[in-house]
């Protein structure tokens, strides 16, 4: 069965530090393409990484510098760092997987930034 269960997010001060985890089942870690998503309330999800063949990875500009995606395949986990957050990082966070043909989605995890 594939499943991805996202955990780590939380509440943080400015200019603190998080790390995702999206710990996944059914084999989805060897996709191709893994992204991490987020979207804060009242506005539309936006694509913030994406891990291409399981090491090229690419960032949305506002997260450049500060976030880095990354994979353990022992561990069937995929990683988000995030360094610096800003009260614009507040949002639900989500990992995103394509296998097999299909996308797959896990659950979201809350973080906000706030003093």
């Amino acid at each position: 069965q594939v499943q991805l269960v996202e955990s780590g997010g939380g509440l943080v001060q400015p200019g603190g530090s998080l790390r995702l985890s999206c710990v996944t089942s059914g084999g989805i870690i060897d996709s191709n393409n893994m992204r991490w998503y987020r979207q804060a309330t009242g506005k539309q999800r936006e694509l913030v990484a994406t891990l291409v063949n399981r090491r090229n990875s690419h960032y949305a500009d506002f997260v450049k510098g500060r976030f880095t995606i990354s994979r353990d395949s022992a561990k069937n986990t995929l990683y988000l760092q995030m360094n610096n957050l800003q009260p614009e990082d507040t949002a639900v966070y989500t990992c995103n997987a394509f296998w097999n043909w299909n996308t797959y989605w896990g659950q979201g995890t809350q973080v906000t930034v706030s003093s």
